[in-house]
């Protein structure tokens, strides 16, 4: 595929390396949004404003001259109806962890590209199956620190890849980019 040449609007590593796998050129545009959730909003509303806004404010925050598509993305861990955001300390992942051990969640990933002409948005949404964790299980993985900067407190291509029974769904939606809705994305801006 010949993707556009676009930026990047976060600082994931994890995106930068999903970009990379699938070929596309990109630099990185850092920006940092409001991710506080509206009173009422779901999960699924929420995550697509979110990738939505950073895309959005890196495209405003562009010098004009240059008209690259941005993209921006966001991912949410989400329990029910109660969204997982990132831990804020260990005591915030471990209760992360207790609720998410033994159940099946939802992984929500919005992808969304804005250009001066097209704002688009694909959402994928995944499910991860954890088995029943232990408390010794938890207090290992706390010490590890993988999931600090993680939505639901883990990461799915680290550590915590043995705490997974089952996925059922997008294993790059999980880790923060689903390659083929962004893959459709991209080539409906080179009108393919």
């Amino acid at each position: 595929m010949n993707f556009p040449k676009i930026y990047l609007a976060s600082k994931s590593p994890r995106r930068r390396e999903l970009l990379t796998q699938i070929g596309v050129e990109f630099s990185v545009l850092s920006v940092e949004v409001d991710e506080s959730r509206l009173p009422d909003e779901r999960p699924v509303d929420y995550v697509q404003r979110v990738a939505l806004a950073k895309a959005q404010l890196a495209w405003e925050n562009l010098n004009r001259k240059d008209q690259l598509p941005v993209l921006g993305s966001d991912t949410s861990v989400v329990l029910g109806d109660v969204i997982l955001g990132k831990p804020k300390n260990n005591d915030d992942a471990r209760n992360m962890l207790q609720q998410l051990s033994g159940r099946p969640h939802s992984v929500m990933t919005a992808v969304a590209v804005v250009t001066g002409s097209q704002v688009l948005c694909e959402l994928n949404t995944s499910e991860v199956s954890f088995v029943k964790l232990t408390d010794a299980d938890i207090e290992w993985y706390l010490s590890t620190k993988e999931g600090v900067d993680k939505a639901g407190g883990y990461a799915v291509q680290g550590l915590a890849a043995i705490f997974i029974e089952q996925i059922k769904g997008s294993y790059s939606g999980i880790m923060g980019l689903p390659v083929r809705e962004t893959a459709l994305l991209l080539n409906k801006l080179s009108g393919r």
